[in-house]
């Protein structure tokens, strides 16, 4: 299989998991009034951040792969595996919406934030793997700080949502905000090659 190969599919669960969270947008029921329209502000935001999560985790997908000299069998099954965790976005972001002043449904969206963060995390290592020490990715990614404060920050933000369901919502949203700030590791590694 080719990389480009591996990235459509990606890229179409992708695109299904933003059209399945925006399916669950509706217009209020009672009709027309202001108040109507903000009771559903909670689902409005449970989608932008998803929404947030699923681009930034398409665009470093993108990057990532752009740098990675080969795919073997073991890159197909990591990247299935951070796809599966990416695919529960749909489910765990409704859930959270409806309840997001309960601690559990709060703390399992927490969980698949940080289990497809961990399913990246195998996904670039394999990536390295399979291109040597010496691959351009490995050069790249350096010691990931950004992933080490996400991974306290997840894990802080489920343990949190046992407590008060708006730290964990703001931990979640402070993660989001540390990687929408793009990612310079790979585009200053590559800035004088082809576009990324």
């Amino acid at each position: 299989m080719t990389k480009s190969r591996l990235e459509a599919f990606s890229d179409g669960v992708l695109a299904i998991a933003i059209t399945i969270m925006v399916l669950e947008l509706r217009p209020p029921e009672d009709g027309y009034t202001l108040k109507s329209l903000l009771e559903l502000l909670p689902t409005f935001l449970s989608y932008v951040l998803s929404f947030i999560y699923v681009g930034i985790y398409w665009n470093n997908h993108h990057h990532m792969f752009h740098l990675a000299d080969k795919i073997n069998g073991a890159v197909l099954w990591k990247n299935l595996n951070l796809l599966f965790w990416l695919s529960l976005f749909p489910f765990t972001t409704a859930w959270m919406d409806k309840n997001y002043t309960q601690p559990l449904p709060v703390a399992v969206y927490g969980f698949v934030l940080a289990m497809a963060a961990v399913a990246y995390l195998i996904l670039q290592k394999e990536l390295i793997k399979a291109g040597g020490p010496n691959c351009k990715l490995a050069q790249a990614v350096g010691t990931d700080s950004k992933g080490k404060i996400s991974g306290v920050l997840y894990l802080a933000g489920i343990s949190a949502s046992f407590i008060a369901t708006w730290i964990s919502i703001t931990l979640y949203t402070i993660v989001a905000l540390i990687w929408f700030i793009p990612d310079k590791r790979i585009e200053k590694f590559y800035a004088d090659d082809n576009e990324i």
